[in-house]
């Protein structure tokens, strides 16, 4: 026993120390910036912590004045962020859906009471009967994205997993087709957020007048304004050159998310600061393509408001109307205050929130404008890291020491042993949690390995009562194992 306690402690120290080099790292925002000195400084006295931030690009509007600044790091390699570099900007494209809408009902073209049916007939299913109005203001009542059957569930958590691109294959075709199947619930009426909603409208829209999403809303809405930097990727290929590369608070970079058929929601969209602060001010100063979009019409809660697209909040006696987006690596978000013509955009590259950072721009204290968080709650992603990291290490020690043990628990525990350390690695929130926690987890599941393969030849290959569930509960276990490490290492 001793010569196993040994054998353990020298093992698990070595990978320890070996983990060091490879060890979780969040990122952090660098000292490096470029632009406008005294917005740059103004930024980062608003960042409440470095850490979890890698590069922002921001643009404030003052006075008719718009000014920008990059901060930080737009990759790995260090380049730093400028004013014209693309960032995924995720849910901020709503905005634009929403203003094309209004600026179709200004022509003429569409009536905001008008049906998804009437104005897309291709739709017949039970989507057909809502409103181009309750489309864009979120009160659908349709569902938030289109899941409708346990492999469409299977491929969302394997590309959460995988940090891949859950919108793929999601197409125009397969968002009409989706039509057929969800209608709207119990919820129509009230303000429901839903992605899907807002795709339908952009890609109903586009229908009617005879062209698809990308054309319909260069045309319209960001020809007009100049913002030529405002791109759609349907597939990687498409990608912008010079772009920010995002990342997760895990520190790992996460796949791009492309498509067509949630673009007017917000997939596959780039926009760089210069080109949304560019939107911003013409919303606020009421002169862009469908500007009356901005106009709150329906109560969200007791503090906010919902327009076609855009939200209004108010925050103690001032209003702020904005919108922000969150893809697997980036966030965004764009806002102003009518009463004044201040706006503001930002624009980050990790899962990081940025909005407490647009609203103290705008003059919004501390205390109203709140923290950034990640998209897990902060002790959600700690519990991750620390569960996944210690799990597989601890439960193989106690397989180890065990008496009863056989080769086939031994393998199963052995295949979980390395597979929830790179689980811990890839998920867990490293901003808030010690980094070297995680060499100290590897320890444990080196330690336990190495006991294992002290005992090895003198273990039975199937010690159970019953053979045969023993290996069937073994194989799918280890299927699940290098299922999981497969995600995590492509």
């Amino acid at each position: 026993m001793r010569k196993q306690t040994l054998i353990a402690l020298v093992t698990g120290i070595v990978a320890g120390v070996a983990g060091l080099g490879v060890m979780p790292r969040a990122p952090r925002l660098t000292a490096q910036a470029t632009g406008d000195a005294e917005l740059a400084a103004a930024v980062r006295a608003a960042v409440d912590d470095p850490v979890g931030h890698r590069g922002l690009a921001v643009a404030l509007i003052d006075g008719g004045r718009i000014r920008t600044a990059g901060l930080g790091d737009r990759d790995r390699a260090g380049h730093p962020v400028e004013s014209d570099t693309p960032f995924e900007i995720g849910s901020v494209s709503k905005v634009l859906t929403g203003m094309l809408l209004a600026q179709r009902v200004g022509a003429g073209a569409v009536h905001p009471d008008d049906t998804l049916g009437t104005t897309w007939p291709e739709v017949t299913g039970p989507a057909h009967q809502v409103t181009l109005a309750e489309l864009a203001s979120h009160r659908s009542g349709l569902p938030r994205v289109t899941i409708g059957s346990v492999r469409d569930w299977a491929r969302l958590l394997w590309t959460n997993l995988a940090a891949g691109n859950p919108y793929a294959g999601q197409d125009v075709d397969r968002i009409r087709a989706a039509t057929d199947e969800h209608g709207p619930g119990d919820g129509r009426g009230r303000v429901g957020y839903s992605n899907f909603g807002m795709a339908l409208l952009g890609q109903a829209l586009a229908a009617d007048a005879g062209t698809d999403y990308p054309e319909l809303l260069d045309r319209e809405v960001l020809a007009p304004l100049g913002m030529t930097a405002t791109v759609l990727a349907t597939d990687p290929s498409a990608l912008p050159a010079g772009r920010a590369q995002g990342a997760r608070t895990s520190g790992r970079s996460p796949d791009p998310w492309v498509g067509a058929g949630y673009a007017p929601a917000g997939i596959g969209y780039w926009s760089t600061a210069e080109d949304l602060a560019r939107l911003v001010a013409a919303t606020a100063a009421g002169t862009a393509p469908g500007a009356d979009a901005r106009d709150p019409r329906f109560v969200d809660d007791e503090r906010t408001r919902v327009g076609y697209g855009w939200f209004t909040t108010r925050y103690g006696d001032r209003e702020i109307t904005w919108h922000n987006g969150a893809t697997g690596g980036f966030h965004t978000y764009v806002g102003f205050e009518r009463a004044t013509g201040k706006g503001v955009v930002v624009l980050g590259n990790t899962d990081r929130g940025v909005e407490p950072i647009g609203l103290r721009l705008l003059g919004v204290p501390q205390e109203s404008a709140g923290s950034a968080s990640s998209t897990l709650p902060p002790w959600a992603g700690a519990g991750l890291a620390l569960l996944f990291t210690s799990i597989g290490g601890l439960s193989l020690l106690g397989a180890a020491f065990r008496p009863a043990l056989d080769r086939l628990t031994g393998l199963s525990a052995a295949a979980w042993a390395l597979a929830y350390p790179l689980l811990g690695h890839q998920l867990g929130d490293w901003s808030v949690v010690p980094g070297w926690l995680w060499p100290a987890g590897l320890g444990l599941s080196a330690a336990g390995l190495a006991l294992v393969a002290y005992r090895w030849r003198r273990l039975p290959l199937n010690g159970a009562a019953v053979p045969w569930r023993r290996s069937v509960a073994v194989g799918a276990s280890l299927t699940g194992a290098l299922a999981v490490t497969a995600a995590l290492l492509t």
